[in-house]
Formats: C-alpha cells, sequence, structure tokens
C-alpha cells in the first residue's frame, strides 16, 4: 500500500463508519387495516412526548426534542466528571398506504451533550438511538395497532 493510499484510507474509512452507523436503525410494521386506524396508532404510540409535526396527507409525524438527563457521565483523558451530562431525543414516524396494508416506519435521533473541544467546548453530537426507547414505541405501536382491530405483521 502506498503512502498515498494510507492516508486516504485514514481520511474515508472514519466518514464511512459513520455513514453506516447513521443509516441503520429504522423498524417497520405492516398493519392489515385502515389507514385512519393506523395514523391514530401512531400518535397514540407518541401521546408521552410533544409533536413538532403532524401531517397525515403526507404521513409524517415528528415529536419534538425531548431532554433526557444522564448523571455519571465523564468526558477526557483523565474522566472529568461532566455535572451537566444530558441526551436529546425525538422519534420520527411515516405511515404510509400501501395496496392492502399499511407500513408504518419509526426511528429515534438522539444525540449527547458532549464535549467537543475547540471553540465550542461543548455540544450536541449524534449518538446511536436507544434500544429502550426503541422497544417502548414499538410495544406501544403494536398494542395500539391492536386496539383498533389492526392485525399487525
Amino acid at each position: 500500500m502506498t503512502q498515498r493510499h494510507r492516508r486516504l484510507s485514514f481520511i474515508l474509512l472514519p466518514s464511512l463508519l459513520t455513514a453506516c452507523a447513521a443509516m441503520g436503525g429504522t423498524q417497520e410494521r405492516f398493519a392489515v387495516c385502515s389507514y385512519d386506524h393506523a395514523w391514530e396508532a401512531a400518535l397514540e404510540a407518541v401521546k408521552d412526548r410533544a409533536i413538532a409535526r403532524q401531517d397525515k396527507t403526507a404521513g409524517v409525524i415528528d415529536t419534538a426534542w425531548l431532554e433526557i438527563s444522564m448523571p455519571g457521565r465523564t468526558f477526557g483523558a483523565f474522566q472529568r466528571d461532566l455535572g451537566d451530562s444530558r441526551d436529546r431525543s425525538r422519534i420520527s414516524l411515516t405511515v404510509k398506504r400501501l395496496d392492502d396494508v399499511t407500513k408504518i416506519g419509526f426511528i429515534e435521533e438522539r444525540q449527547r451533550w458532549a464535549f467537543r473541544g475547540g471553540s465550542r467546548l461543548f455540544g450536541w453530537t449524534d449518538t446511536e438511538p436507544s434500544a429502550e426507547v426503541m422497544t417502548d414505541v414499538q410495544n406501544r405501536l403494536n398494542s395500539k395497532l391492536k386496539e383498533h382491530g389492526c392485525s399487525v405483521q
């Protein structure tokens, strides 16, 4: 491997890994029921959060950011306590009509308040969705779909 190829791999590899990490995570459910019932179930699945955008025609529901305290986080080489440690989370749902079913997709966008260095010492940085939040939304969605008489696949 030439010196040029090594430099190129050091530049491309981190951005490729970041892109791959950002692409995953969307959960999908297929419901055999009317679009209206699936839409109502999707809204009810995130009723514990403020809704920032709700467009039934486009099939899009976005919640507002919800800040979550995350005590005990540290940063830096000396593992200093990050006193104001928090995450923020928002959930996006899509409800789409298909031939005889309705597809409901959802994902959590999550960011953490982190040490960044430079002129902006702290700021929001992307992090992985919470498995707990995703499971909670999935369980509430499945439950609400069944309450509306939908068959979930």
